[in-house]
């Protein structure tokens, strides 16, 4: 029997294991605090040069319509939530269950193996939120100004989390189901598809020429992310209905977190 198969952690009592949780939850927060620039620069440098490419350089040269950039920033702030979200957790779990073997450390804390996996989930969720966050302001120093309605903050913060939790629950199932010495192709295999299929550069309903595929970016769940932005910063752009990407991303919510944390259970006892 292996570490991570030793069921004492298990049988701690409730009390004990949510203080376990929140201790270990501190813990990778006070690590992300303490490289904090290189966390900024980890996950904002791509979504940055995307929305200064495409939404200042071009819009300078005339090459996009004007107002694009407000079409296009909603859409790079849910590309922020989905992809930091599922950086964080899947290249960290990959290597902590193939080389280091540091997810054993966890694994014997005094709390159960489900809420080893939601601290990894839950960790992501707030990394992915703050990068999100830190876009706004990025935005405005870049475009000069961004599209913004205070009567649709509650949709935005209800589909930045709803975002990050997606990005989160790609990267528990990514983490636990490929081996390590695939991750990097896997990653590649799935990060490209995801940004160019999400609807992040341009509005869904636009796709009704080209049927096929608009039919593939509904079949990509970070649409329903873009799309939700757009209808609360821009909501005279065509648009999916909200309450549709609520339930969409909610169904996805619950197919990705159920796979990844059987995943995380096989692998945990592996």
């Amino acid at each position: 029997m292996t570490a991570a198969a030793v069921p004492a952690p298990v049988s701690a009592p409730p009390v004990k294991q949510r203080r376990a949780f929140t201790a270990v939850l501190r813990r990778d927060l006070l690590v992300t605090w303490s490289e904090l620039p290189v966390f900024l620069a980890q996950v904002i440098l791509q979504p940055l040069f995307l929305l200064f490419v495409f939404g200042k350089v071009l819009g300078s040269l005339g090459y996009t319509q004007h107002g694009y950039s407000d079409l296009l920033f909603p859409g790079l702030l849910a590309l922020t939530a989905v992809i930091t979200g599922m950086q964080t957790l899947a290249f960290p779990l990959v290597i902590e269950f193939g080389w280091t073997k540091e997810i054993e450390d966890r694994l014997l804390a005094p709390m159960s193996t489900a809420l080893v996996a939601a601290e990894k989930v839950l960790f992501a969720t707030l990394r992915a939120l703050t990068a999100t966050t830190v876009m706004i302001p990025v935005g405005i120093i870049v475009l000069g100004s961004i599209p913004w309605r205070w009567s649709g903050v509650p949709l935005m913060v209800l589909a930045m989390v709803l975002g990050s939790m997606l990005g989160a629950g790609l990267g528990l199932v990514l983490g636990t189901l490929v081996v390590p010495q695939r991750i990097n192709i896997v990653f590649s295999l799935v990060f490209t598809p995801l940004l160019f299929t999400g609807c992040s550069q341009y509005p869904w309903p636009s796709l009704a020429r080209l049927r096929w595929f608009q039919i593939v970016t509904a079949c990509n769940p970070m649409t329903y992310v873009s799309e939700s932005m757009r209808a609360a910063l821009v909501p005279s752009v065509p648009h999916i209905t909200p309450w549709v990407c609520i339930l969409v991303l909610v169904c996805s919510l619950t197919v990705l977190m159920t796979i990844g944390v059987r995943g995380f259970y096989r692998r945990a006892i592996d």
